[in-house]
């Protein structure tokens, strides 16, 4: 354990901040139905642990209604500290580092208010003025348990310690992350070679793939399991903790059930993403280099189309069925994570190999060209050849994402050198 001094933390406790940035009343229902979940979780745990639930919400996400996040049963107020983080709470804070600390408005709003990297450096922001020891990001759509393959075709279910775990890694180290199982990419299962040619989805997913999601993976969680990820069951029977080394050049975690120690926060990075991009995990994955990151054994279940809201109640379903092109929102959930991830993908491809950059973003290009009316014939009403007027728009613009990449992270080292006394 580090950064114990005095026998401060045996005294107070470990100060576990879990954080929902988040634009769908989901996070609400979350809360509620694992609160106790929760709650159990520290009584079990072998030092004190206090927990405070921060709340960011985005009313721009889906037109929801504030109202909407404040949904929470009382015995959630009763056991658990919850803190909102409301609109007036950013605009006073921003008049503080401005008037206080001589921050420009440009740079407060580089790390204060909305979206998906904006909100979580929001969340660290509030959890270090709450002296928080840790922080775990909960994202609002995953659930604590595990999916398993049983021998007779049907799903074997393990709820997770996911609070624990997570505490006996992270007073080691900078980072932890755990796994993700069920539907973790919003890419519906297509039936290849009838529905759609394989070549084509393979040149469409290789225009958009990530560090995270990429083709071989992504054919095989179809060809094998209809499109769902399944545990490991040594992991979600919580074996395997290990270190995470340098992968393809990074160490890459993903921005949910993921922990950081906010006792060290002068080695924790801000995040970043472009202009309405998603990204924020990956960016902030490329400045980890020097962090200890932990893979920790536990598994959150990723509801990612939303289908399976019954299992916060207990009803587990004995099969996971395959998210079909054709089934309803499907096809607008699948457009919109394309665009979240293609806007991005140049300032990744930017940084990680500059003197190919050009070459790949051709190749994207081309892959687009050649996919994208196809997918248009498959989704009615979908406009999935803006991701081509998308992708050239993001390639102009990478020298300018990249500026403020690089300027976030320094506004975040001026923060926290200021609020940390670092």
């Amino acid at each position: 354990m580090r950064n114990t001094v005095g026998g401060t933390m045996e005294k107070q406790g470990i100060k576990l901040g879990i954080g929902f940035v988040t634009g769908r009343p989901n996070a609400c229902n979350i809360i509620n139905k694992y609160h106790k979940k929760i709650v159990e979780q520290v009584k079990k745990f072998h030092e004190k642990v206090n927990v405070t639930i921060f709340i960011l919400y985005d009313l721009r996400y889906q037109q929801a209604e504030e109202a909407d996040f404040y949904k929470l049963e009382p015995e959630v107020y009763k056991e658990i500290n919850v803190k909102y983080i409301t609109p007036e709470n950013i605009e006073e804070d921003k008049k503080i580092l401005k008037g206080r600390y001589g921050f420009s408005n440009k740079e407060v709003n580089y790390i204060l208010g909305y979206g998906h990297a904006k909100g979580r450096n929001t969340l660290m922001y509030y959890a270090l003025k709450k002296k928080m020891d840790y922080l775990l990001f909960w994202d609002d759509d995953e659930y604590p348990v595990a999916c398993l393959k049983g021998e007779n075709g049907e799903v074997i279910w393990k709820e997770q310690d996911n609070i624990i775990k997570h505490l006996e890694t992270i007073q080691d180290a900078d980072v932890s992350i755990g796994y993700h199982c069920g539907y973790i990419s919003p890419i519906p299962y297509f039936e290849l070679n009838e529905e759609i040619d394989e070549v084509v989805l393979k040149s469409y997913i290789e225009a958009v793939s990530n560090e995270l999601v990429d083709w071989e993976t992504i054919k095989n969680v179809m060809k094998f399991n209809n499109g769902v990820t399944y545990a490991n069951p040594q992991i979600a029977d919580g074996e395997g903790t290990y270190e995470i080394g340098l992968e393809k050049g990074k160490k890459w975690v993903a921005g949910s059930t993921l922990c950081v120690n906010l006792k060290e926060i002068k080695k924790i990075p801000a995040f970043y993403n472009p202009p309405e991009a998603r990204g924020e995990d990956t960016f902030f994955s490329m400045m980890l280099d020097d962090c200890k990151v932990i893979k920790t054994p536990l598994y959150h279940f990723h509801d990612g189309f939303l289908k399976y809201k019954g299992i916060m109640s207990g009803k587990y379903p004995k099969k996971l069925k395959k998210i079909e092109s054709k089934d309803e929102n499907v096809g607008e959930r699948f457009l919109k994570a394309s665009v979240g991830w293609l806007k991005y993908k140049p300032l990744l491809l930017y940084i990680l190999n500059k003197k190919n950059y050009k070459n790949e973003i051709a190749k994207m290009r081309q892959n687009l060209e050649m996919s994208t009316p196809v997918l248009e014939k498959l989704f009615p009403g979908m406009s999935f050849k803006q991701l081509l007027v998308i992708l050239n728009q993001y390639d102009e613009e990478v020298n300018k994402h990249y500026k403020e990449f690089v300027e976030t992270n320094k506004v975040w080292n001026k923060i926290k050198s200021n609020i940390c006394n670092l």
